[in-house]
């Protein structure tokens, strides 16, 4: 693999921009109670379709350390075909799947926004809309600079 120039901390200024937003995004997300499960999976699901190793493998891990089931994260590219998943998860994920797909569907699918609206009030939507936009930009930084995997123990 080629190595890059690593957009992240190399760029303090801009890093910790990007570290102070992601702090408001969980705090916003903590004050309208949204579960930090959803959130966990939202970037789980973004990191995915994004093909963003360094996020899987940081997320998956905090995910697991925070109680998530290795079982859903295991099924949760296929999500749609299990009942593993709450009303406001599933909501969540079709949301993420949306927004992080946007240049090919050109817009959030009025039916998507709608559950997302439908489960969610009006501050726990914004919030995880905010992650979604964050972990999509985490994870675009570490795709582009090829981030590597950090050491950790299995």
């Amino acid at each position: 693999m080629t190595e890059r120039i690593h957009l992240g901390k190399r760029v303090p200024e801009i890093y910790q921009a990007m570290s102070k937003l992601q702090a408001e995004v969980e705090k916003a997300a903590a004050n309208a109670g949204v579960d930090q499960k959803i959130l966990e999976l939202v970037k789980m699901r973004a990191s995915q379709i994004n093909h963003c190793a360094f996020c899987l493998d940081m997320h998956s891990h905090e995910a697991v350390q925070q109680g998530e089931s290795p079982r859903r994260l295991y099924v949760l590219q296929g999500w749609r075909e299990t009942e593993l998943f709450t009303e406001q998860e599933r909501a969540a994920l079709a949301l993420t799947e949306a927004m992080t797909n946007v240049a090919t569907l050109h817009d959030v699918p009025d039916d998507v926004y709608e559950e997302a609206t439908r489960v969610f009030d009006e501050t726990q939507y914004r919030a995880v809309a905010w992650e979604i936009i964050a972990i999509n930009s985490w994870n675009r930084m570490c795709v582009t600079s090829h981030a590597p995997l950090p050491e950790r123990a299995e």
